[in-house]
């Protein structure tokens, strides 16, 4: 992926720098592979917002993603690189040698007409999902199982990755692209290699109206508002709201632990925040 500037004949294309999907091979989905996808506005059964700074967007359909990979021993030809809308990766079609169409998650470098394959005797290649006790040590590999037998979970939006740091006994050490180094069992999937759409974190929408197309609003800050609206608002002029930020609830913003006790705990080897 490659990103375009635009001179700045306005002040939207002055600051504008957007993917120039050149790598996309085809324009629209296989329709057999979507789903319709319905918007809530962040609103709940109740019609009360639920979800602030949620609401518009451009109409999308979903499409069906391969997270398990689970067709072990039959290859497949990737046919074409598309546009994903509901993620930051693209995702790559894949046609499977007895006539199956999946869509998976396209890892960076992956060219049409290569061939990817799942399963324990899959060979250690970009783009190939196989257990962690099949992959060597210091390994990069993505769309990994949190859970054996279930959809990969960690590692899935554009640009991320995983690294194999240890194997002992039925679990494997991996770090996580927020720096925790975490524990795996041996029998969790992942895919070899790095999410593709590396540029991504760089891409900069220029204008207000780009993000209403995604479906965000825009957020007021709470020191914006009035002391009726927001705990930080009111004052003379500009201030720093003269307490702990917090939500309009009261609730502390930065710096509060919201994490519950769980069982998942004892399998975190070091946190991200040391």
């Amino acid at each position: 992926m490659s990103l375009k500037k635009f001179r700045p004949v306005t002040p939207t294309r002055r600051h504008a720098v957007l993917p120039d999907f050149k790598e996309l091979t085809r324009r629209k989905p296989l329709k057999s592979l979507t789903e319709r996808k319905l918007k809530t506005g962040g609103r709940d059964n109740y019609g009360h917002v639920s979800s602030r700074w949620i609401g518009g967007g451009h109409k999308q359909r979903y499409r069906l993603v391969d997270f398990r990979r689970n067709k072990d021993g039959i290859p497949a030809r990737v046919a074409s690189i598309e546009y994903d809308p509901n993620r930051s990766a693209r995702i790559a079609l894949l046609n499977y040698v007895d006539g199956e169409r999946r869509y998976i998650v396209a890892p960076d470098g992956l060219k049409v007409g290569e061939r990817v394959q799942s399963g324990a005797d899959a060979e250690i290649k970009n783009g190939n999902c196989l257990p962690l006790k099949n992959i060597p040590l210091g390994t990069n590999i993505h769309n990994v199982e949190l859970f054996p037998g279930r959809n990969a979970r960690v590692a899935r939006s554009a640009g991320s990755f995983c690294q194999l740091m240890a194997k002992d006994g039925d679990y494997a050490q991996l770090r996580l692209p927020s720096g925790e180094v975490r524990s795996f069992h041996v029998n969790c999937r992942a895919v070899i290699g790095q999410v593709g759409n590396l540029d991504h974190e760089n891409v900069s929408h220029g204008k207000a109206g780009r993000n209403r197309w995604l479906g965000r609003l825009g957020s007021v800050r709470g020191v914006a508002m009035n002391p009726v609206d927001h705990p930080m608002g009111g004052g003379e002029g500009k201030s720093s709201g003269g307490r702990h930020p917090c939500s309009p609830w009261g609730q502390g913003s930065k710096g509060l632990k919201t994490r519950k006790a769980k069982l998942s705990d004892k399998l975190i080897v070091r946190r991200r925040k040391k």
